[in-house]
């Protein structure tokens, strides 16, 4: 079984222990994937809050540019994005497909065969993968592998993954092949990086909306922890799990979000094409 560290309290030195419970050393230059946070978003976790883990690395907190309308579409709002939500002020920052994409194949893949991520991926040894785990109007819930893949991916590519291929049908694809392209997506960003990756997910201000949203509902239940793991399917079962476990009433309004979007497929999916396991160990710290 995977282990997937997990602490209720949630704090920045408690992300920190907890990175450094899963024994490892990221090597060579790293890249830490974030959330810029769209503007006027209310619910994206801060980079003061990330910043102590991104120093422990010495890592570059990186982002991909949207495939939708808003200050993160192109790199010259996104970067101001940045800026305004403090990210430049504290941390490295590097947008990964501001000059060009990269085009990585999907073996395994049974809805697409490839995926196109920020070029700038190409200057990086590891991953750390950072995640605020919450809901998604379209995904049901946001984790560890939505951020390998809709958030590694370029603008095009986002386009690419939601279209199952066809980019035309950005909005229209059918729901489950989405999810399935998604999580095969994220394979691609696991195979280039040969196991040099970690995962931390972050339960604390769970709206049934994403950061990508510029306007969304505050959260609706109480904070739950910080996670941590080597594995992107187990860690998000477990927060999947840790939801369904809770006793808050507003509960049940971001299940009904993860259950009308049938979110769940995307771990099953990805635990089929071998990305992690849905067997775990949660060590609560």
């Amino acid at each position: 079984m995977s282990k997937v560290y997990f602490s209720r309290t949630i704090t920045p030195e408690k992300v920190v222990e907890l990175y450094k419970m899963l024994g490892v050393d990221l090597p060579g230059k790293v890249a830490v994937k974030v959330h810029s946070g769209e503007k006027g978003n209310q619910n994206f976790l801060r980079p003061e809050f990330w910043k102590p883990v991104i120093d422990e690395v010495g890592g570059t907190a990186v982002e991909c540019n949207t495939a939708y309308e808003g200050s993160r579409e192109f790199t010259k709002d996104h970067l101001q994005t940045l800026k305004d939500h403090g990210w430049t002020d504290l941390v490295p920052t590097d947008i990964l497909d501001s000059d060009d994409q990269l085009e990585l194949a999907i073996p395994k893949g049974q809805k697409i065969k490839k995926n196109f991520v920020g070029a700038k991926i190409k200057d990086y040894d590891s991953i750390l993968v950072l995640s605020h785990f919450k809901g998604h109007p379209m995904g049901g819930y946001g984790g560890a592998i939505k951020q390998l893949s809709i958030g590694f991916a370029s603008s095009y590519g986002k386009k690419y993954i939601h279209g199952v291929g066809e980019v035309d049908n950005f909005w229209t694809s059918d729901h489950d092949s989405f999810l399935m392209s998604m999580a095969e997506a994220a394979t691609s960003v696991v195979d280039l990086f040969k196991g040099k990756a970690a995962y931390i997910n972050v339960m604390a201000n769970m709206s049934v909306d994403c950061d990508c949203c510029a306007v969304a509902e505050d959260p609706c239940m109480a904070d739950i922890g910080i996670l941590a793991s080597l594995d992107p399917v187990a860690i998000d079962k477990a927060c999947l799990d840790l939801v369904y476990a809770s006793k808050d009433k507003g509960r049940d309004h971001l299940i009904e979000r993860i259950e009308s979007r049938n979110g769940k497929l995307t771990v099953e999916h990805a635990a089929a094409l071998g990305l992690g396991s849905k067997d775990y160990e949660l060590i609560e710290i």
